[in-house]
């Protein structure tokens, strides 16, 4: 065998063990990335059909219910819950003739990035522009929107800043848009004891503690914040299932040190940063719900933040429903879709 030849030999066999090497990182990559959201599957989701689709910077999990035709209703879902909570909501609104979307938020579920590169980013901002991308990808133009915790702010921050995208809205806990500067004042402190979470994230211990037990501190915020819901286990492992993505811690501790001012946020997002730190109004026919049975953010009148609704506009409290109030009380969120919708139609 020439010299030549016997080289030409092992650059042939060099390369074939690069492209061995190559499709066993990649193979290992896909399976690593597939599993931690395969947890999630078809015969889990007690509603609809579990889709993909890509809007924006994700890859977004949602359930859909309900004709195609029927006025579009985007449902959104807290923190640390997930489209579960609409698991009655929605085929009830479906029966009515709506076309429900569910999806899961950022971090959550089957909802992933679709670049390692982009930075898990928790701020409000970012997390309404997902929506507004969901709506584009899946030829949405105008929805009613509804949710509580996150969900609620979200949908409030597309009301308030993108209306022409926006029939209706139902809030739970009413005007929830962030304001840093605000967020800076201290609260009495019996309502700084119902956001000890939110400190205990600041530092690295809470950090570390939260990936180490998030099935557990999820439970005990649910216990705290809704104490009349008598869930079952089956019922949370549902949910829990959801806060494997891989993308959730990062998501969850980013949400809340931004609130804080301890991390900043991104560039992009300023501007609009800029209009919601100005506690725009929100003119679309709204409702806004309160639990009676609130752990952490008890029922008001809803007088504090009447101002900011100049639209149609209905304050009702919700009796035994704490703060997830859409699977404690399905029915009297539902109720609020369909009162809002018959609000915008009149108007």
């Amino acid at each position: 065998m020439t010299l030549k030849n016997k080289n030409n030999r092992n650059y042939r066999s060099l390369f074939a063990l690069l492209l061995i090497a190559f499709a066993q990182f990649f193979t290992a990559k896909t399976v690593l990335a597939q599993s931690t959201v395969s947890k999630i599957t078809a015969d889990q989701i007690t509603f609809g059909k579990l889709k993909q689709v890509n809007a924006g910077l994700l890859n977004v999990g949602y359930v859909e219910a309900g004709p195609a035709n029927g006025t579009p209703v985007i449902l959104l879902h807290g923190w640390p819950y997930d489209i579960h909570s609409y698991e009655t909501v929605a085929p009830n609104l479906a029966a009515k003739g709506y076309h429900v979307i569910v999806p899961y938020l950022r971090g959550h579920g089957t909802t992933t990035f679709l670049s390692d590169k982009t930075f898990r980013n928790g701020q409000q901002a970012a997390v309404a522009l997902d929506i507004i991308a969901l709506m584009d990808a899946l030829k949405i133009d105008k929805a009613i929107l509804g949710g509580y915790d996150w969900g609620a702010r979200t949908a409030d921050i597309i009301a308030a800043l993108w209306p022409e995208r926006t029939i209706g809205l139902v809030s739970v806990s009413g005007y929830l848009i962030n304001n840093l500067d605000r967020n800076k004042l201290p609260l009495p402190p019996k309502a700084e004891q119902g956001w000890w979470y939110q400190y205990y994230f600041a530092t690295a211990r809470g950090k570390a503690g939260y990936e180490a037990n998030r099935n557990e501190f999820a439970k005990l915020i649910w216990k705290n914040v809704s104490p009349e819901w008598k869930f079952d286990e089956q019922t949370f492992q549902r949910s829990a299932s959801a806060f494997n993505n891989p993308d959730y811690i990062s998501i969850v501790i980013h949400n809340y040190r931004w609130r804080l001012s301890l991390a900043p946020g991104e560039a992009k997002y300023d501007l609009y940063e800029q209009k919601l730190a100005q506690s725009p109004v929100i003119t679309v026919p709204a409702i806004t719900l309160d639990g009676d049975a609130d752990g952490v953010a008890p029922a008001t009148d809803g007088t504090a933040y009447a101002n900011k609704f100049t639209g149609k506009y209905k304050h009702l409290i919700v009796k035994g429903a704490g703060h997830n109030l859409p699977q404690e009380q399905p029915d009297a969120f539902a109720d609020a879709i369909v009162t809002v919708d018959g609000y915008a139609k009149n108007k």
